[in-house]
């Protein structure tokens, strides 16, 4: 697993935030599941000098009006940037949204890798791909659309095939903006997903 606070030695342009944000994936190693209609628009600043990834990330955001979510230590999501970022527990007021939204990424994320890890195809680490999830209130993924190819057709319906059969063991907030954008690139430090820990795992 990656560790956010080692320090790197990073040089991030200033650029669109989506492509900075991949680019800082690359980095870094951090998984990153952002929607795509969220940083449309949004640029980030330069992030030159030795960050740990934390940090790095956090400097990349200023001035964008996101903020990033923690779903573990090396993979996070973006919501829009609030005043409190307190989370309040089921049933509670005040920031109950932030809470199931930070909650069901979390959720997400687990059940999307649980998925890719059955298969050695589709194992997270050795290819590129962007993909689009439609996920219905009970948490299933009920579509997906590969945006971006792997370069190998097997792999590309093996991936669409594996999220199908997806499912997060939380129901989606009805605050869920859709589809969902996954991003997942090749782990340029060889650092890749230890899929042992998620052998015989059902997807939850």
């Amino acid at each position: 697993m990656v560790d956010s606070h080692r320090l790197l030695d990073l040089n991030i342009a200033a650029q669109d935030l989506a492509d900075a944000l991949e680019l800082f994936s690359r980095s870094t190693g951090m998984a990153v599941l952002v929607d795509r209609e969220l940083t449309r628009g949004r640029r980030s600043v330069r992030v030159q000098g030795r960050y740990s990834a934390r940090d790095a990330l956090s400097r990349l955001l200023t001035g964008s009006g996101l903020m990033a979510r923690y779903a573990r230590s090396d993979a996070f999501t973006l919501q829009v940037a609030q005043l409190s970022d307190a989370p309040a527990p089921k049933g509670a007021g005040g920031n109950a949204g932030a809470w199931a939204s930070d909650s069901f990424a979390s959720a997400l994320q687990r059940a999307v890798e649980a998925g890719l890890c059955r298969s050695e195809l589709t194992r997270p680490g050795r290819y590129r791909a962007v993909l689009q999830l439609w996920i219905d209130r009970g948490g299933h993924i009920e579509h997906s659309r590969l945006v971006t190819t792997t370069g190998d057709l097997r792999r590309d319906e093996a991936l669409v095939q594996s999220l199908s059969e997806t499912w997060v063991e939380r129901p989606a907030p009805s605050s869920l903006r859709q589809p969902v954008t996954l991003l997942l690139i090749p782990d340029s430090a060889g650092k890749r997903m230890d899929c042992r820990q998620r052998e015989g795992a059902s997807g939850a």
